[in-house]
């Protein structure tokens, strides 16, 4: 559904591709083309911002035990799920194989939530105290599977971080390796609990997430250009 308002809010400011088409020649017009240009922006803004405080969220999932949400999450970038694994610290970032864009005016449009997420990437960080770098695992997370993408090493105060920086080694690549290396490292990261049963928690997570930043930017950029328009008004 966030995908549908994203895009019906793109479609209500279609009219501004070429805001030049809309403005009067006329220069004795009271409203200053860019008064105009805003409150049609503004009105848009706020038809959607509503729209969007009335969606329903998806019910509330636990996360599978032992993990447990990490406090600010939802309104950060850090990991979403942590847990401890005897002297370990495991901790999950998640991301969707594409943030939220604009829908293609499709049947599935009006599809109901989480339908449209079938692939997570979960970003999985095992560590151990006195270590300065920890094992991290990039993933691909399915609703019946789990498959690895990638297994390196990284400093801890990376750890939190979901974006690879392109300039440290991340290891070979993961299909290149032994199929029982590969089969022990699956059973290694399953053995924590990182498995196929985090997905329904995650996605409906994500989509709370996405909530929460699709309304804080609706009203971030309304309050902008609104206080930009004052200040061009008190000049």
């Amino acid at each position: 559904m966030w995908r549908k308002a994203i895009a019906t809010t793109a479609r209500g400011v279609g009219a501004l591709h070429h805001p030049w088409r809309t403005i009067a020649h006329g220069h004795s017009t009271a409203v200053s083309p860019s008064d105009a240009v805003n409150s049609i922006l503004l009105r848009s803004l706020k038809e959607h911002y509503l729209d969007v405080t009335k969606m329903n969220p998806p019910p509330k999932i636990n996360p599978p035990s032992p993990f447990t949400v990490v406090q600010g999450s939802l309104d950060g970038n850090g990991p979403a799920l942590k847990r401890t694994f005897g002297d370990e610290e495991i901790t999950i970032s998640v991301m969707r194989l594409a943030n939220i864009v604009p829908g293609d005016g499709g049947e599935d449009d009006g599809a109901d939530d989480g339908d449209d997420i079938n692939q997570l990437f979960l970003h999985v960080d095992v560590s151990k105290p006195g270590q300065k770098e920890s094992l991290h695992f990039l993933c691909g997370l399915y609703p019946d599977a789990l498959g690895i993408h990638s297994v390196s090493m990284r400093p801890k105060a990376d750890a939190a971080s979901s974006v690879e920086d392109g300039s440290s080694y991340t290891g070979p690549v993961f299909e290149d390796l032994d199929e029982k290396i590969r089969d022990a490292f699956h059973n290694y990261i399953e053995e924590r609990g990182v498995g196929d049963s985090l997905f329904p928690f995650l996605r409906a997570w994500l989509y709370v997430k996405d909530h929460r930043n699709l309304m804080r930017w609706f009203k971030s950029v309304g309050t902008f250009i609104n206080e930009n328009k004052t200040a061009v008004k008190d000049s």
